[in-house]
């Protein structure tokens, strides 16, 4: 089985401008309130987990930016109530520091993706720009075996049901995809996938692979995405 890449056309999507930011420091707020402005988002700025629950409802919201770093255990509650009311929007969480164990609890509490407290413009708006822009006209696909991976919209199809990955989990997913039966090695992967100057720690990619794991082998599919003990990981099929 080699990886497909197929073409069709699509119709653009418009999607809520609301871009919401909860709990951050008056100098992120300011700054991403300006970046947003000029791409043509609508920030809304909210100081504690009550009002964003309100303006959850009012505004319905494209994306929702939560603080965790100033207050560790609120910010991961406020992210399990919103997925509760509003399972699709997305939810970015900011923290202060890399590291695997805040990346877990941000997933397992249901966000989507992350970026660190230091604000810098490119690493929000490329998230923005990630998750929220789906006007493309063509859109590309790379299949393999049962999974069908859209390029435009970042969403993985198997057998017909949608699921939707982190950005993260589409850059590793895309790149495991590009290369079938190929073994990759973890420097390949880090290198492809995170970047030459990722600083984090090396077993991120176990994290990520476990998840996207439990994303493609819903309803007992088969393993796909196996690992080569002491190299890297292959998407093979058996």
């Amino acid at each position: 089985m080699r990886t497909v890449l197929l073409m069709s056309v699509i119709t653009s999507t418009t999607m809520n401008s609301c871009i919401l930011l909860v709990q951050l420091d008056e100098s992120f707020n300011q700054r991403a309130k300006a970046d947003l402005i000029e791409i043509g988002y609508t920030p809304v700025i909210v100081s504690d987990a009550h009002q964003a629950l309100l303006e959850v409802k009012k505004q319905q919201p494209a994306m929702i930016v939560i603080d965790r770093h100033r207050s560790k255990k609120a910010g991961l509650t406020l992210c399990r109530q919103l997925r509760k009311v509003q399972n699709r929007v997305l939810i970015i969480m900011v923290l202060d520091q890399e590291s695997v164990e805040e990346r877990v609890a941000c997933l397992e509490a249901g966000a989507d993706d992350y970026i660190l407290t230091a604000y810098h413009t490119e690493n929000l708006l490329r998230l923005v720009h990630f998750y929220l822009t789906t006007s493309e006209t063509v859109t590309e696909r790379l299949q393999f075996d049962n999974l069908i991976l859209n390029l435009n919209n970042r969403q993985l199809f198997i057998n017909e049901i949608a699921i939707d990955l982190t950005m993260k989990e589409f850059e590793l997913l895309k790149y495991l995809m590009s290369h079938p039966k190929e073994i990759l090695t973890r420097d390949k992967i880090l290198e492809n996938v995170w970047g030459y100057d990722f600083q984090g720690e090396s077993n991120v990619i176990e994290v990520y692979i476990r998840y996207l794991r439990l994303k493609i082998e819903i309803k007992n599919q088969k393993r796909l995405i196996h690992t080569v003990r002491g190299v890297g990981y292959v998407l093979r099929e058996g």
